[in-house]
């Protein structure tokens, strides 16, 4: 290793100082590859990342301590460690395949991002166009699978048909692990209050994120002047990489990006609050999964700052205890509890995309 998380991490948003300063007791690794991976070597690089988190708790053991269910995340947590959990962040890390699912979760895995910022071949993303309108029948069959093993479904990246699909077959709760209210900016990777309505009624979570442009519709919207722009430098005639990226830093230069902040951040709790309760809230930083941060929130040691936030405007505690943790604890439990009635039901899926869609 090149890095010694016991040390500052400058470069990065996480160390383990500043994870114990900002009091983090559960963390969720996310063991994401880019969606330029596909097929095996999408799945090998995932099981490299695995890995690493892994050789991460193993060099660190009084920090970091394994945990795949609700309960083992509380031990660590009694025992002074952080319960390290381990989530895919897009099913393209499977290729397609049941039996790699299994294998995951054999490793740890407990939540799949289902997919990321492009579609798979039985998913659409909500940042692309449309492709099998949704889950194909394989699709689903992943879904009831994940519900059989205790692997949560992540809706957050997914298209809104797809959240719809999942909705509808899911027997176990789903999480939005990285997403914020539509309602209170635009962003296609926000969630709709009708969806949100749903959430409520399977029992899962949206888990808040920090992503600046899905937190503050001003730095939206600045990304999406910034895009057009972007577009029309390279329409120019005779651009080139070069000359595009000139023209954007002199654009930026001119145009500074709003900053969101952890009062919006709390703003959107207060809307998904007004909307379904306290119940079905849940925080996802994305921190390392991001370049830049709302303001109060730069790294993993400024979580306090947002329980301070909700403290000011009335959160009673047991809300707050809910929404930093105790919400996720709950849907991991039901999940579990799901995933022990199906599998005294049902063995394996044997399903192949090949068969259930005619690929």
């Amino acid at each position: 290793w090149s890095i010694d998380l016991d040390q500052p991490q400058p470069d990065f948003h996480t160390d383990i100082p500043r994870l114990r300063e900002g009091m983090v007791g559960a963390q969720f690794w996310s063991v994401y590859v880019p969606v330029s991976m596909q097929g095996r070597e999408a799945t090998r690089a995932t099981m490299e990342a695995i890995d690493i988190v892994y050789e991460m708790i193993e060099r660190y053991p009084d920090t970091f301590q394994l945990a795949t269910t609700a309960d083992e995340v509380e031990a660590a947590f009694a025992a002074g460690r952080i319960a390290s959990m381990i989530g895919i962040e897009g099913g393209h890390s499977i290729d397609s395949s049941l039996g790699a699912l299994r294998m995951f979760h054999k490793l740890g895995v407990r939540y799949m991002t289902l997919t990321h910022s492009r579609n798979i071949p039985w998913a659409d993303s909500a940042t692309d166009t449309v492709g099998v309108g949704g889950l194909s029948e394989f699709g689903k069959e992943v879904i009831r699978e994940m519900n059989r093993l205790g692997m949560l479904a992540d809706l957050s990246h997914v298209s809104l048909a797809t959240m719809g699909d999942v909705l509808d077959v899911t027997t176990a709760p789903v999480i939005f692990t990285h997403s914020s209210s539509y309602a209170m900016c635009n962003h296609v990777r926000n969630v709709p209050d009708d969806v949100l309505a749903r959430l409520a009624e399977n029992g899962g979570v949206i888990m808040v994120t920090f992503v600046p442009g899905y937190i503050s519709e001003e730095t939206r919207l600045h990304g999406v002047k910034r895009n057009e722009e972007r577009e029309r430098l390279a329409a120019m005639p005779g651009s080139t990489d070069e000359s595009v990226a000139e023209g954007i830093a002199a654009w930026n230069g001119a145009n500074p990006t709003p900053r969101a902040t952890v009062a919006q951040v709390a703003d959107h709790i207060d809307h998904i609050r007004q909307v379904i309760g306290i119940d079905y809230i849940g925080i996802g930083g994305d921190y390392d999964g991001i370049t830049t941060v709302p303001v109060g929130l730069e790294d993993v040691s400024t979580y306090p700052n947002l329980t301070a936030e909700l403290v000011r405007r009335g959160y009673a505690d047991e809300d707050i205890m809910k929404i930093l943790g105790g919400n996720v604890l709950r849907v991991m439990r039901d999940s579990e509890a799901v995933a022990a009635r199906l599998q005294q039901e049902r063995h394996a899926s044997g399903a192949r995309i090949e068969v259930l869609d005619g690929e």
